[in-house]
């Protein structure tokens, strides 16, 4: 049985996902993915699931509630893990032109059981990154309804029973109700964009494209036009007295660092779109690491703009760049703009992680580790789009009911995990399968693939530490799922492999 969990599955076979290839049985007239997407696209797929929670949500309440000022330290950090993982993920995405993300490269490489507890983890990773960033995204939405209700004289904010969530976690981590209903917007813009990534996914790419452009002007605006408040009084102490442990200090900035790491998945989420891709060697490195590379850039700049005009104990809302600028009433103007602004940033992170949940959830099905009607691709909008409607509809609960602060440290803890798989995979598979042809190879790969594991594993286990009974919880409903279905309907056993 231990051999069975460790099997790998053989490479050229699990290019069936997407590919000419196909596992027996399986029909050539059998709709599949489109491949559509250039290397354009896959840059701005990157950059539409990076810049949005990580700027106009997290980076607040990490500035506020860990490392002060020093949050950019933590972004270097965070930056630094992630550039070593985007290249293992780079040689990887190349090589393996499939759906699955870390999920794929832990079966051809680690084999099915670590396959499987990746690919639980990237569910918990884009499932909750959608719920996270969604419960952003209903207090910007708030915030745009009391601006326009500003301008027109009528109250038309939501009151906080139908726009907050009425579940949150206590120090003790138990589960206790705050009063309100549901986090309706929240619930409403992950159907919408459901229904979106169910049409198809050049649709859903092009309106990515659109709120990617209005984004990145809108945080130019903000750097350039804020840039002349900045009052280096609020970078003062940098790195703040210790207040307990991950609370400020050197302890903080570690703790900072895993919540800011929230901030990079999108480059992960990129890998997912391998099997739409039309040309993946050459194009998947240049979408990987091209969005990485953009995006940290612009978060160091955001990040020394927002501690820079506002004291970083101010940060910790939903809206933490609009609080920021109601400090100045000559930047009135600004506010509005980011306000919306982040609205339609927020919007493209949803949609890609939606898009990266539903892919995880095919590539599952398709190796019969989960119910194999989330393997069904639309005959005339080629997508998985039974997988899609699982994704979305799961996702719309959790956003109704939780609070976006729990949500954001756990996307972290698997975001990390499937980067520290990454990185020890594209190392094995070097030795193991040495003739694969690798159209990008990473430079250094002992000191990138080992050091970027280190960093984190040490990441995750600060976030372990806090978070542990949620995390063992996932694992443990992961195992049983896996052991009750995906071991006995494993399509890799019926290849006598």
């Amino acid at each position: 049985m231990l051999k069975k969990l460790f099997a790998t599955h053989p490479i050229d076979v699990s290019l069936h996902v997407d590919s000419s290839k196909l596992l027996p049985g399986k029909s050539a007239s059998e709709p599949r993915l489109r491949r559509v997407l250039t290397a354009r696209h896959l840059v701005t797929l990157g950059i539409g699931a990076v810049i949005g929670a990580g700027i106009f949500v997290i980076t607040g309440q990490a500035a506020a509630e860990h490392a002060g000022p020093a949050l950019i330290i933590s972004f270097i950090i965070a930056g630094i893990a992630c550039a070593m993982s985007g290249l293992c993920y780079a040689e990887f995405a190349a090589m393996i032109p499939v759906s699955g993300s870390a999920y794929a490269y832990s079966y051809a490489t680690l084999g099915e059981i670590v396959a499987w507890f990746i690919g639980w983890n990237l569910v918990l990773e884009y499932l909750f990154a959608v719920a996270s960033v969604a419960a952003g995204w209903s207090g910007y939405f708030n915030e745009c309804l009391s601006i326009i209700g500003h301008w027109t004289g009528i109250g038309l904010a939501l009151p906080s029973y139908l726009s907050t969530a009425p579940l949150m976690f206590d120090d003790a981590h138990r589960i206790v109700t705050t009063g309100a209903l549901i986090n309706l917007p929240a619930v409403a813009i992950v159907a919408a964009l459901t229904m979106l990534c169910y049409v198809g996914i050049t649709q859903s790419t092009f309106v990515n494209s659109l709120i990617v452009t209005i984004k990145v002007l809108v945080i130019a605006l903000f750097i350039i036009f804020a840039f002349r408040y900045i009052d280096p009084a609020n970078w003062h102490p940098f790195i703040p007295k210790e207040e307990g442990p991950g609370h400020f200090g050197t302890s903080g900035i570690f703790r900072a660092a895993v919540l800011v790491f929230f901030s990079y998945i999108g480059f992960d989420a990129v890998s997912t779109a391998a099997g739409e891709a039309k040309n993946p060697q050459r194009d998947m490195p240049i979408g990987i690491l091209g969005s990485l590379a953009v995006c940290t850039v612009l978060y160091i700049a955001m990040a020394l703009t927002l501690t820079g005009i506002a004291p970083y104990r101010l940060l910790d809302t939903p809206q933490p760049v609009a609080t920021a600028l109601e400090l100045y009433p000559q930047l009135t103007w600004l506010k509005a703009i980011v306000s919306f602004g982040a609205l339609a940033g927020l919007s493209s992170v949803i949609l890609v992680m939606l898009l990266g949940t539903s892919r995880i959830f095919f590539s599952m099905a398709k190796d019969g580790l989960l119910p194999s009607g989330m393997s069904r691709i639309h005959g005339k909008h080629r997508t998985p789009h039974v997988a899609t409607m699982v994704a979305g509809v799961a996702a719309l609960v959790i956003a109704g009911l939780f609070p976006v602060s729990v949500l954001g440290e756990l996307v972290s803890m698997g975001t990390l995990l499937a980067f520290t798989t990454v990185c020890i995979g594209v190392l094995i598979l070097r030795y193991t399968r040495p003739e694969l042809p690798r159209s990008f190879r990473v430079p250094g790969i002992w000191i990138v693939s080992t050091l970027g594991s280190a960093i984190c594993l040490y990441l995750f286990w600060q976030s372990f530490r806090a978070n542990w009974p949620l995390m063992l919880g996932w694992t443990g409903a992961g195992m049983f799922i896996y052991f009750l279905y995906g071991y006995t309907h494993s399509k890799l056993r019926s290849l006598d492999v």
